[in-house]
């Protein structure tokens, strides 16, 4: 800080210096030129001077001296931002205030008023706390009257009880008048209205069975009936504090006193604290949660050691439900699946092992659950419905190759013609039927014989009692004939074996049981158990005495069932009306299938709205070994799912429900949680594979099946067949924009495209095919992927020469002397020259001679000239391979 002069001082003042030496003079300084320094004390001493001289109150320089110091300050700086490709500056001024006071100010002792507020402050908590213990006194006075008045009461009511006692003991005594009024009461006029008082009503309320209810107040007067907590028993009051307390400290006295007095009305604030005291309940108080309450510490602590979880898990389960049951962050859990080797993200479905041993990974433990509820209740449901068993008719299959005569013989057996309306006289479906004969009631399911129809034998086989064994005697063992005899010993049912087709002259019974003892299945005449009945369905030779083996067969067996129960059985085909609906064949069981039942079939559910025999007549109920058909599913069930009747409709659904969705998570299963080895090892598999996308309609389920697995059995390392939908019914607009997304061939057999499902297919361009054979739909889907599969080109080799010589030629350069060793060299066709069995050049030939003549081909062991272009490095022992290229087409 820069020193102050006189003459500094004289001019910031604004007086000459000669004025400003005689003041400092005066106030008692000694200054001799303007060029002395002035300090701060001696300027405020002259400040005093001057006030003094002015008459003004001079306080002392300490006094006067400022009691708080404000520094402030100013900077201003310069930012440069950037917007875009331009840059702006930016001027920021940065104030500070700082304020300083002196330290004597700030430990100022305490005021005069703060000493009062604290003194009122002290007074009010020793009044509040005078005022909780007078509460607390005056309740429990109040309790205690309480109970006082209570034991009155008591003693009243036995008083009372004693005498009614003993009036009742007097029989022949008329009624008592009623009872006068205490002498105490006046009478009173008519008109008039009476009070009474509290205590009395409340006694009286306890002694008489029925208490009155309060009069309502008259219209003409202002009275007013007493408060409802007036009537209500002493004992049911609680203990309260405050406002409520206050008013009943008044005592029953005052009351009494003021309600005989004739004091009606009340005043403002006694009716507001008696309205509240009556009416109004006191919460009940929450204890604080002591995480919550500010005094305690938080409820939350730190876990000492890991924490082991038992988690419940399925068949199959999500990784997000997982991670929830392990109280952990999905991304953890499919970092520990990454580790193991499997590739799942948080939405996909992992079965029940790869949780087992995720679980397990992440330190918790875990159990199998089977939540089957529904599942459980179905069977505990069919499991209390049994009965007496009694004979039922035995289910007889016919199985056999095709074209054998299966069919014919079950028609000759039912006197129908079902075999001239199959689409190429084979069969396609499975049919069941039953026939009374005289030898009973016998329940027939006819087979498929073609090869693609494995599945539907191996049900029939399930579904069975006896398997009859069709083999045509000009025919002998064929394929589907050694297949049939595994499905057999593979359901463990007997067999018999009908030799067909006797009647014609080549018919050779001999050469049918050689080629089926190889498959050990021996005559009874050749000492085996197996009987071999010589049958024609053309001219019905042998049929009752098949019959006959049959009856016997199944005495044997004593083949029963329950009748009076719920029924059950197997569906074994289905298909979609379309004026009908879904329509489900099904083999009864056991128990008796009703219309109106409620039932369980599959994935679907539904009641029973019709049944149908094999002939299209409907009927009220089937029995056991009896097939029908069935309306009224929800669905179209797959072939082979077994039904139950169940009591109700909400019993069906659940198990449908819970049936379908651990389906969907089976499916789920499959098709999510690839492993990396899977990806490594299919890696570079698929580049040159084509793939050939169809779509499959059919008109019952088992033909759906027949030809999925046909038609997925043809895809090869070239070509991958990929069925991308099917089902049963005709093709519908989804359909067809489903094909049309995909680019698939629709497949039709045996139903045909709607209006809606035409347009779709011409506006794309798809390619619709129909079909009633199953063997063309077989050969046309070769023939639509060997179109797929292109030309493949080949390289045939048809001749080698040997060089036994070089000639130096100034037109061709080297010229190799050569015999032909093996096949023509053609001039026109390309070549290699191999060294050592080592290809070492290709290309074309120059010039072939013969002598001195050009030849367009040389045959073996001629020798000829060859000059290879382009290529001088002939040598003795070299061979030249001329070559051809071909095109194949490829074939399945």
């Amino acid at each position: 800080m820069s020193e102050v002069t006189v003459g500094s001082l004289a001019k910031v003042l604004g007086m000459p210096v000669e004025k400003l030496l005689e003041q400092l003079s005066g106030a008692g300084m000694t200054f001799s030129g303007p060029d002395q320094v002035v300090s701060s004390t001696e300027k405020m001493k002259l400040l005093g001077f001057l006030r003094r001289t002015h008459g003004k109150d001079d306080k002392p320089a300490e006094a006067a001296a400022p009691k708080k110091i404000t520094l402030q300050r100013r900077k201003q700086e310069e930012l440069t931002v950037s917007a875009g490709k331009t840059k702006a500056t930016v001027t920021v001024e940065v104030r500070q205030k700082r304020t300083y006071v002196k330290r004597d100010e700030v430990e100022a002792p305490v005021s005069d008023e703060r000493a009062e507020a604290l003194r009122k402050l002290e007074e009010s908590k020793a009044r509040n706390d005078a005022e909780l213990a007078a509460l607390s006194e005056s309740d429990r006075k109040r309790a205690m009257e309480r109970e006082a008045e209570e034991a009155r009461i008591r003693n009243e009511e036995a008083a009372r009880a004693a005498a009614e006692a003993a009036a009742a003991a007097v029989a022949d005594e008329p009624v008592a008048a009623p009872v006068a009024k205490a002498p105490s009461e006046p009478a009173l006029p008519p008109g008039a209205i009476v009070i009474h008082e509290p205590r009395k009503a409340r006694t009286e309320a306890k002694v008489h069975a029925k208490p009155a209810a309060p009069a309502r107040p008259m219209p003409a007067g202002p009275s007013k009936a007493p408060a409802p907590g007036a009537n209500k028993p002493a004992g049911k009051h609680k203990a309260v504090r405050g406002s409520h307390a206050m008013v009943d400290n008044e005592g029953d006295e005052g009351q009494a006193s003021r309600f005989a007095a004739g004091q009606l009305h009340l005043t403002d604030s006694e009716r507001a604290r008696r309205g509240a005291a009556g009416n109004r309940k006191k919460p009940k108080m929450r204890m604080a949660e002591p995480s919550r309450t500010a005094s305690g510490q938080h409820g939350f602590s730190r876990p000492t050691a890991p924490i082991v979880r038992e988690v419940f898990i399925g068949d199959s389960i999500s990784v997000a439900d997982l991670a929830q049951k392990l109280a952990m962050k999905g991304g953890e859990v499919v970092r520990a699946l990454f580790k193991m080797g499997v590739m799942a993200t948080i939405n996909q479905v992992i079965d029940h092992d790869t949780a087992v041993l995720v679980v397990e990974e992440l330190g918790h433990k875990a159990s199998k659950t089977a939540e089957d509820d529904a599942e459980t209740a179905l069977v505990a449901h069919v499991e209390e419905t049994q009965g007496e068993k009694r004979p039922r008719p035995p289910v007889v299959t016919i199985m056999g190759h095709v074209d054998h005569g299966k069919t014919s013989l079950l028609d000759y057996i039912r006197r129908t013609k079902v075999a001239s309306g199959e689409s190429g006289g084979i069969t396609q479906h499975i049919g069941a039927y039953h026939v009374e004969t005289d030898k009973g009631v016998i329940s027939f399911l006819d087979t498929p014989g073609h090869s693609a129809f494995t599945a539907m034998r191996a049900r029939g086989a399930k579904l069975t009692d006896i398997v009859v064994l069709v083999v045509a005697a000009d025919d002998g063992v064929m394929p589907q004939t050694i297949e049939a005899v595994q499905h057999a010993r593979a359901a463990k049912v007997p067999l018999l074996v009908a030799v067909n087709k006797m009647d014609k002259p080549e018919a050779n019974p001999d050469n049918v049981k050689q080629g089926l003892v190889k498959l050990e299945v021996v005559p009874e005449e050749w000492g085996g158990d197996v009987q071999f009945v010589p049958v024609s369905a053309k001219t019905g030779m042998g049929v009752d005495a098949l019959l006959d083996a049959i009856s016997v067969q199944a005495e044997v067996m004593e083949l029963q069932a329950v009748y009076d129960a719920r029924a059950t059985g197997v569906v074994i085909e289905a298909s979609l009306d379309k004026g009908r609906g879904p329509v489900a064949t099904v083999l009864v069981q056991q128990g008796t299938l009703k219309k109106g039942d409620y039932l369980v079939c599959g994935t679907y559910y539904g009641r029973v709205r019709a049944l149908f025999d094999e002939n299209g007549k409907q009927v009220d109920a089937a029995e056991p070994s009896i097939p029908v058909q069935v309306l009224g599913l929800s669905g179209v069930p797959d072939a082979g799912d077994d039904f139950v009747v169940v009591a109700d409709e909400r019993l069906a659904k659940d198990v449908a429900q819970q049936r379908d969705a651990k389906k969907r998570e089976s499916r789920l299963v499959a098709a999510a949680g690839t492993r990396m080895e899977d990806i490594m090892a299919q890696m570079g598999q698929d580049s040159g594979q084509v793939t050939l996308n169809l779509l499959v309609k059919a008109d019952v389920q088992g033909s759906v099946e027949a030809l999925r697995q046909s038609l997925v059995a043809l895809s090869n390392d070239m070509i991958k067949v990929n069925v991308i939908s099917s089902g049963v019914g005709g093709i519908t607009e989804s359909d067809a924009t489903l094909a049309a997304t995909s680019k698939a061939v629709i497949i039709g057999f045996n139903v045909r495209a709607d209006a809606s499902a035409r347009k779709v297919i011409e506006s794309n361009g798809l390619d619709l095919r129909y079909f009633s054979i199953i063997y063309d739909v077989i050969d046309q889907v070769k023939q639509v992927a060997s179109g797929l599969l292109g030309k493949e080109i080949r390289e045939e080799i048809i001749g080698i020469a040997e060089v036994r010589d070089v000639f130096r030629s100034s037109k061709f350069g080297a010229v190799a002397g050569s015999l032909v060793i093996e096949g023509t060299v053609k001039k026109s066709k390309p070549i290699r020259v191999l060294r050592d069995s080592v290809v070492i050049f290709e290309g074309e030939l120059e010039s072939l001679r013969r002598f001195k003549d050009n030849v367009e081909e040389v045959r073996s062991g001629t020798e000829c000239g060859i000059a290879v272009k382009a290529y001088n490095d002939v040598k003795p022992g070299d061979q030249i391979e001329c070559f051809e290229r071909i095109e194949v087409q490829r074939t399945l």
